[in-house]
């Protein structure tokens, strides 16, 4: 994600120049919005309508940037602004599709932090807290896969442990 005030280069009629997202953004007429899920949710399908709009117009050969845009079907007012660098030819429902992923890796953060103490860290030097955070990632990725192996193993009728 970038800010709205971030500053990103984009071919305009004078050429090349530094635009904000929120600018780039503002400047998407409507039928270049499309309706697409960022992945399941607690209620459903996370739908937004999304939008993307090419930027550096010196890329790399082979490989385009754009900032791709989020909109509140219920709230259209504040958009969301991610800077994205992919092969040529990328989908936006692929964009739409790893942006998404922001949820589950946040997910997966906050329940770290719930039952392995991933943010109960209390060290002076950069080495103790990358053991630290490591440690804790380690143990939850134990329990999670413990967890999805013995949910496993209750659907498929078998019982484990004593």
């Amino acid at each position: 994600m970038v800010k709205s005030t971030e500053a990103l280069w984009a071919s305009t009629e004078a050429g090349p120049q530094q635009r904000e997202a929120r600018q780039l953004g503002a400047e998407i007429p409507d039928s270049g919005w499309r309706r697409l899920s960022a992945g399941a949710g607690a209620k459903g399908p996370r739908m937004y309508d999304w939008a993307r709009v090419p930027i550096r117009p010196l890329g790399e050969p082979g490989w385009e940037y754009w900032v791709l845009v989020r909109r509140n079907i219920s709230d259209p007012r504040k958009p969301a602004y991610y800077a994205c660098f992919a092969p040529q030819g990328t989908s936006l429902e692929e964009l739409v599709r790893v942006a998404g992923s922001r949820w589950t890796i946040e997910e997966c953060f906050e329940e770290a932090k719930g039952e392995v103490g991933l943010d109960q860290y209390e060290v002076r030097l950069w080495v103790g807290w990358y053991r630290h955070i490591t440690l804790a990632l380690l143990a939850h990725t134990f329990l999670a896969v413990t967890r999805a192996t013995a949910a496993d193993a209750e659907a498929a009728g078998e019982k484990r442990g004593p």
